[in-house]
């Protein structure tokens, strides 16, 4: 089913477009630099979370109660992935992320981040698998988030290779601030491992006593958008603030993010959290939003078939269900432009090896395919 809507969208300017408009049909939209058009493969999931894409030219989608499904030219099918393992799904706890492995046709690894339940609560984790037919085999769990919490909230998480065999992925603070500021938890992290789970030997903090050397960089509050830029060697992360301060984040080695010494965000009563948004030692976001748009998954548009939005951040909103387009030059922010205004809650933006973009979106839990014009 292809449904083709419309929007005008421009910075700073809301326009209503709910998501009963997607049925629609109509012109191109137009925003600022690049005109396109929306083609829905579905609108039948309830949660998707993360997409990954085959050579075969199918779409692996993640659903959160612990689902793999699969859309095949153009069509979400009735047959879903095998063999998935159990996961906490209390609240915001599910399964997360996947990911094919950067060689994926020579080595066939496709990788997850989910959370694993156990006897205290549940643990984000990352492991691997490879595919038979529609079965995972093969299945491997390389590291879990300790410790394991009986929690509802703040999971990551997202998986993205640099392309020299290490991997980086995102775990929250589950709800408890204090966990990101100490070194002696894998919560509101992001870490760093080689692909076959172990520990690099140039992480930062290997050599401090007490630390976990998994840790790439602390201080982040709910980390759902991740970014490898590989032309660069730059790794960019989108994390969730309270009430107000959700960040962009240039993430570099052994640095701290803040969380919640310093935040631009209050407690979600209006309440302050601290008085400062500054602080020796800990960094500044590239670019941070007040009122918080809840921001997720993200990407960098590197595809030629978006000549107007090249090497442009796609950021996901949930909670006000767009996407923000997001110019950074010289690691600096430079303008914004909000897209796709009340579409849903956009959980992720991922960007095929053939150059197109999809979105998935909850509320109503769908996938759609960003056709340039």
């Amino acid at each position: 089913m292809k449904i083709i809507f419309r929007l005008c969208c421009l910075v700073l300017v809301v326009n209503a477009c709910t998501p009963k408009e997607v049925s629609k049909s109509g012109s191109i939209i137009q925003s600022e630099n690049q005109n396109f058009s929306v083609d829905t493969l579905t609108a039948s999931l309830e949660n998707p979370w993360g997409m990954a894409f085959l050579p075969d030219d199918r779409i692996l989608v993640t659903e959160k109660k612990g689902e793999i499904r699969i859309i095949e030219n153009g069509k979400l099918l009735d047959e879903k992935i095998e063999n998935v393992p159990a996961v906490y799904t209390e609240g915001q706890a599910g399964l997360l992320d996947i990911a094919t492995h950067p060689d994926y046709a020579n080595n066939g690894w496709i990788y997850l981040t989910y959370v694993k339940p156990g006897e205290n609560g549940g643990a984000t984790t990352l492991a691997r698998a490879k595919l038979d037919g529609n079965t995972l085999t093969d299945f491997q769990d390389l590291f879990t988030a300790l410790p394991y919490v009986k929690s509802g909230v703040h999971f990551g998480s997202r998986i993205v290779f640099d392309g020299n065999g290490h991997i980086f992925f995102s775990s929250g603070e589950r709800g408890t601030k204090e966990n990101s500021q100490k070194l002696e938890n894998h919560l509101g992290k992001i870490l760093r491992l080689n692909e076959d789970g172990s520990i690099p030997a140039d992480n930062p903090f290997n050599n401090v006593i007490g630390a976990k050397s998994e840790i790439w960089s602390y201080g982040h509050r709910n980390p759902q958008g991740l970014y490898y830029d590989k032309s660069t060697k730059t790794l960019w992360n989108v994390e969730h603030g309270p009430m107000g301060g959700d960040e962009l984040n240039k993430v570099e080695k052994g640095k701290n993010y803040g969380w919640p010494v310093i935040t631009y965000g209050k407690n979600y009563d209006g309440t302050p959290i601290t008085d400062i948004t500054a602080k020796e030692g800990m960094e500044q976001p590239v670019h941070y939003w007040v009122p918080s748009i809840a921001t997720c998954g993200m990407t960098m548009v590197t595809s030629d078939k978006y000549p107007g939005w090249k090497n442009n951040f796609l950021v996901g909103a949930l909670v006000k269900t767009h996407i923000a387009r997001v110019e950074v030059a010289g690691g600096s922010f430079v303008k914004e432009e909000k897209l796709l205004d009340e579409v849903g809650r956009v959980r992720m933006i991922a960007q095929s090896p053939d150059g197109y973009l999809y979105v998935a979106v909850e509320g109503p839990g769908m996938v759609l395919k960003i056709i340039p014009e």
